[in-house]
């Protein structure tokens, strides 16, 4: 940790606006950049710091108290990059959806790819229960990515646990928030509250990220703690089961309206089957330049 000056914090925002670009797309998780960007377990600390025992702080020591014992500089450097990425790169990644699809997805799976070799070199002994849990992670993940989207659902206590798990997904390398809110089929509803400012909505599921995030922060952090590398085994299964999710060459099965949103379900195809220029070579580029951006990413981070 140490001191950081400001372009240590600018660097955060960076890497907070990489995980926000990340979150835009169904599929790829804020949790695999900060991982990868090397501020994962940094990040589960500050949000573990967050607790009640932070108001009796506040009463005896004061607010500089509270702010440094949340880590936070890091957390509103990292928030404000997610936020500005939010609003501003979602554009782009939504039209690089519409207009480039296979490019898009190409980038993003020599991303992840090289992630899995990133998270995996973290595991520092190998036994059999080590790959056994590596391989039910992948297995977990696989079968996520393959479950049909429900139809949107709008009882609040329902929305509560949404957001409580699309947050923990969000943490999770591997799996995506905004694909677990497809899949439980409130993500129409949610984008609806947002436009038309239902605030019960809006709040009800802020409440359940909230409480999920905090919650869920504690039991990966204890997991960290006690079995690093068993959870790690579990996160780079996860990231390589989620694979199945970003392929590029897709097949549609059938195409579902949720009022604006349309969902699209479709399968995995060869390249060489699928219907359309199927942009190998641009793919096969995409992908390495994603592939690549992962091992620089890595050598700056651990030259700091």
């Amino acid at each position: 940790m140490g001191n950081r000056n400001l372009i240590d914090y600018l660097f955060i925002t960076l890497k907070g606006m990489a995980m926000g670009a990340a979150d835009v797309v169904p599929g790829v998780s804020g949790g695999t950049i900060a991982f990868i960007s090397g501020i994962y377990e940094e990040l589960i600390t500050a949000i573990n710091n967050i607790n009640l025992g932070l108001l009796n702080t506040w009463k005896e020591d004061g607010f500089k108290a509270v702010w440094k014992s949340m880590n936070g500089n890091f957390l509103l450097a990292l928030f404000i990059g997610i936020f500005i990425s939010l609003f501003s790169l979602a554009t782009l990644v939504s039209w690089l959806l519409e207009n480039e699809p296979i490019l898009l997805w190409s980038f993003f799976f020599g991303l992840v790819l090289a992630s899995v070799f990133f998270v995996g070199k973290e595991i520092k002994r190998w036994n059999l229960g080590i790959v056994f849990a590596m391989i039910l992670g992948a297995f977990v993940a696989f079968y996520i990515t393959t479950l049909p989207p429900s139809d949107n659902i709008d009882s609040l206590p329902y929305l509560f646990l949404s957001g409580a798990l699309a947050v923990c997904a969000m943490i999770l390398p591997g799996i995506s928030g905004a694909f677990i809110l497809v899949l439980l089929g409130s993500y129409k509803t949610i984008l609806d509250a947002v436009h038309e400012k239902d605030f019960a909505i809006i709040i009800t599921v802020g409440l359940g990220a909230v409480f999920g995030l905090l919650s869920f922060a504690r039991l990966l952090k204890w997991m960290f703690t006690h079995y690093k590398n068993l959870t790690l085994a579990i996160l780079t299964g996860f990231i390589l089961g989620s694979l199945n999710k970003i392929w590029p060459w897709k097949r549609i099965l059938e195409t579902r309206v949720f009022g604006e949103k349309t969902v699209v379900i479709d399968t995995n195809t060869s390249p060489f089957n699928y219907e359309g220029d199927p942009q190998i070579l641009y793919a096969i580029l995409a992908a390495l330049i994603g592939f690549s951006l992962i091992f620089i990413l890595e050598r700056t981070a651990s030259k700091k």
